[in-house]
């Protein structure tokens, strides 16, 4: 099923449809690129709540240097639009999380986040030295990182668009960081399952998804249409699973 047909009558906003478009793209870039499956029930879905109807897709990939890659699109029949996309490397290659999320309300587009966020305590130098180089645009609103926003790194941009340029603005910045992520894949070496350094970055990447899934609004929208087991059972296996070294 296509993400764009799990809720027909919900046409997606433009700003989500380029952003998806673009995820799409660039992973089609990856070598050795193949979709995971995933449990019928959890691939789409959805779910009436209220009178409100809820619906959820997912496309789950990997490949070589990325043990998942996540691209989840929520929509509700009363306007809510959510995008939200992870590459998680496999923790033998010293690589960050990519990650870009966006909600959109009735209203308009209330939130927009991209970053590479280190798995170590600080990003690789390859990868610092290249962000630090980008010249950041100077976006009107910023919003403020949540509580658990420490697994950010310095080079996150989490905003509220507030124009269409700002929009164009915020697709190349995550068109750049993912050009920056792909491009490094030709020159990194992967380390063994039981190298020092393969086991620190797999206890980083835990911490990165322990502290993601204290994002309660999540929660919250998941227990409503469901219930508490169901959304436990989709954060920990379809948003947020741990790495594992065999």
């Amino acid at each position: 099923m296509s993400p764009f047909s799990s809720h027909s009558d919900n046409d997606f906003h433009p700003f989500l449809e380029s952003l998806a478009e673009l995820i799409r793209t660039k992973r089609s870039d990856l070598k050795d690129i193949r979709t995971i499956k995933l449990d019928s029930d959890l691939e789409a879905f959805c779910k009436s709540v209220d009178g409100d109807t809820l619906c959820i897709s997912n496309e789950f990939h990997s490949c070589t240097a990325f043990r998942k890659i996540h691209l989840e699109i929520v929509s509700t029949s009363s306007g809510l639009q959510i995008f939200h996309c992870v590459f998680f490397p496999d923790p033998c290659f010293d690589l960050p999380i990519f990650g870009t999320d966006l909600v959109i309300a009735q209203t308009g587009i209330t939130a927009a986040i991209v970053d590479l966020s280190p798995v170590t305590s600080t990003l690789p130098r390859y990868f610092n030295d290249l962000l630090s180089s980008i010249i950041i645009p100077s976006f009107s609103c910023q919003r403020k990182l949540p509580s658990w926003g420490s697994i950010f790194s310095p080079y996150v941009q989490f905003i509220r668009p507030e124009n269409p340029n700002e929009e164009k603005l915020f697709l190349e910045l995550v068109d750049t960081y993912l050009q920056i992520l792909i491009s490094s894949l030709d020159s990194i070496t992967p380390d063994s399952l039981d190298s020092p350094l393969t086991i620190e970055r797999n206890q980083g990447q835990t911490f990165y998804c322990l502290q993601q899934k204290r994002n309660d609004k999540t929660r919250g929208v998941l227990e409503k249409a469901f219930d508490a087991d169901w959304a436990d059972r989709y954060i920990n296996h379809v948003l947020f699973d741990l790495p594992k070294c065999n």
